[in-house]
């Protein structure tokens, strides 16, 4: 590495004109760089400059030497303009991981980011899997509930009610619940990856208005790992559900949904901005979390 800072003092002694003029472009003294040059010359058995008092000039060896030396110090200025480039503007590929039912609010939660940054580009990866950080290159991570212990770095963007779902017509059918206990008559619907044997149940801790506390078991008629294709189900009166509430608003809204034992409430769950490095962040992705954090805090999460 010596070697290679030695080329690049002569090719900027070379540009500037003088030892002087390099010396202030380089932050040093005159005198180093002198020293650093004729190290240079030394290693190399001839002279590459002929000096005088007023001017430097090229010798023949010098004038071959010079534009390899003059390539190598534009390569490491275009690489330190890109590093100021990462660390000023957001540029290049976002790369953002977030649940199926999440792809939505991605899109309104960068859409502003997206239209002020045209040389930045998006890759969203959307699966309900938990996508390894590292080995997907991943920027951002929206992750919700309970986090696993790791070295990844974690931001709370807000906390998601749940809410106990099922269709009009469905109620119609098999009559509403009036209390948690009548809970287990009924059809479930419930959230879990297959291969887990607890996916085929679901355990409820409800805390009522008096601050009355249930806790049930449910057995579910379908399973899924994907909570679009569940709020899909219950809406085509297949079951009750716990849906993610902003999930399940504009379907209550329209009618299409009912919520079930509205005066008893469910733990809420954290939502999360993850990234998988401490060291300091690219501009990139500075703007996608401040975009993330601007959104999910204006963002109705409740009935």
């Amino acid at each position: 590495m010596d070697d290679l800072k030695s080329l690049a003092v002569f090719a900027e002694t070379v540009a500037a004109g003088s030892m002087s003029a390099a010396s202030r472009r380089l932050g040093t003294s005159p005198s180093a760089v002198s020293q650093t040059i004729r190290a240079l010359e030394q290693r190399a058995g001839f002279a590459l400059l002929h000096r005088s008092t007023r001017k430097l000039a090229l010798t023949d060896a010098g004038e071959r030497f010079y534009p390899h030396c003059k390539r190598l110090l534009d390569a490491a200025r275009a690489a330190e303009d890109s590093l100021q480039q990462a660390r000023d503007a957001p540029t290049g590929e976002l790369r953002v991981s977030a649940p199926v039912g999440f792809a939505t609010y991605i899109a309104q939660a960068l859409a502003s980011l997206f239209a002020d940054a045209p040389e930045l580009r998006l890759r969203l990866l959307v699966d309900d899997a938990m996508i390894d950080l590292i080995d997907a290159r991943i920027d951002v991570a929206i992750r919700v509930g309970k986090l696993a212990d790791s070295n990844w770095v974690a931001r709370r963007l807000c906390d998601f009610d749940m809410l106990l779902c099922a269709s009009p017509d469905y109620l119609a059918r098999h009559g509403t619940p009036l209390s948690p206990q009548e809970l287990t008559a009924h059809q479930w619907l419930v959230a879990g990856r297959m291969t887990e044997s607890q996916a085929q149940s679901l355990v409820l801790d409800l805390l009522s208005r008096n601050d009355e506390t249930a806790r049930i078991e449910v057995n579910a008629r379908i399973a899924s790992n994907n909570q679009v294709a569940l709020q899909q189900m219950c809406e085509h009166g297949l079951g009750i559900a716990r849906l993610v509430g902003p999930d399940a608003l504009t379907a209550l809204r329209r009618g299409a949904l009912v919520q079930v034992l509205p005066q008893w409430r469910l733990p809420s769950v954290p939502v999360w901005a993850v990234t998988p490095n401490r060291s300091g962040e690219e501009a990139k992705v500075r703007a996608a979390l401040n975009g993330f954090k601007r959104y999910f805090a204006s963002l109705e999460t409740t009935v």
